[in-house]
């Protein structure tokens, strides 16, 4: 769907009232699109995968990037959130949403976007995101001449100044990102799971040291550094297999898994994500711990004196 529409463009600038009807305009069109912000969070969190590229490299922290890297997460945020709602292209910025040209501005820093001499007095979509905090930002803002700085750098570029970063009407803010959950990882878990050179064992390993954390499809790709990755994670041969006689199970996506988790009071997976934790037969010590039934016997959640058991292969339906 193209969400540029043929309507005639409102006026650039706030009309007596002060009232931005361009601006206001191009928020609700998103806000109805994507009202709980998962479409816009999706894309920023593709576009930090892509930069990242760790199926390929390993990489999953910002401070391994090269500068010239840095340098293109704003390029990708604007292509990918084009990609996602189909914003028709601008005639003079990058969008055209809701009849209004419309440039897209990311910053690693909140209030920081550089704004060039040709996007004076446009429409500015200003997103921020960090990777650490897990949060994204997004809004909208009218680049006048009055919100912006007076000094500039040798590019004539911009910043909003104090009163421009309080004119931002926020869209979203410190929404939460999907979690780069290898950050969450003490710097001993992260070099064990990256010091075997089996692509199998690291995605062993990682699923011995996060349990009861969401693992996205990503951050699989970036241990297994391989094209099919995801088998590592299944049956026949993956960790799924391979980690039941330690008593670890890795529920996935399916609607029984998801069950499981519930009851046993474990993040519930996403689609694409993974959750192990280690189980162990109910016994007396272990109280009145929520269990589950796993061929024909209760399983609990381990306690760290628990010794390992073979546990049962989980149903995948």
């Amino acid at each position: 769907m193209d969400h540029g529409f043929d309507a005639e463009q409102p006026s650039l600038w706030p009309d007596a009232s002060g009232q931005d009807s361009a601006l206001e305009a191009v928020a609700e069109l998103i806000l109805r699109e994507d009202p709980d912000g998962r479409r816009f969070a999706g894309a920023v969190r593709r576009s930090m995968d892509m930069l990242l590229d760790g199926q390929h490299t390993g990489r999953f922290r910002w401070e391994q990037l090269y500068k010239t890297e840095k340098a293109h997460l704003g390029t990708l945020i604007e292509i990918n959130l084009q990609r996602e709602f189909a914003f028709a292209d601008g005639a003079r910025m990058d969008y055209r949403i809701a009849g209004a040209d419309v440039d897209c501005k990311f910053s690693q820093t909140r209030g920081a976007w550089m704004i060039p001499p040709e996007a004076h007095g446009e429409l500015l979509l200003v997103v921020w995101a960090n990777d650490r905090d897990s949060q994204w930002c997004a809004g909208l803002v009218r680049a006048l001449p009055e919100l912006l700085n007076v000094g500039g750098n040798r590019d004539a570029k911009k910043t909003l100044s104090a009163a421009g970063r309080q004119e931002v009407r926020w869209l979203f803010y410190n929404a939460p990102l999907q979690d780069n959950m290898l950050l969450r990882l003490s710097a001993d878990d992260v070099s064990a799971v990256f010091s075997h050179r089996s692509g199998q064992r690291r995605v062993d390993e990682l699923f011995l040291r996060a349990q009861h954390r969401r693992v996205s499809r990503n951050v699989v790709a970036t241990v297994a550094m391989q094209e099919d990755y995801m088998k590592r994670v299944r049956y026949n041969g993956g960790s799924r297999s391979r980690l039941q006689s330690r008593g670890i199970v890795i529920l996935g996506h399916y609607s029984s898994h998801g069950q499981l988790a519930e009851q046993l009071g474990l993040p519930v997976p996403e689609s694409g994500d993974s959750v192990s934790a280690r189980l162990a037969r109910l016994r007396p010590h272990h109280g009145g711990a929520p269990c589950v039934d796993l061929g024909g016997e209760q399983w609990t959640l381990a306690l760290p004196d628990d010794p390992e058991e073979y546990v049962p292969k989980l149903p995948e339906i």
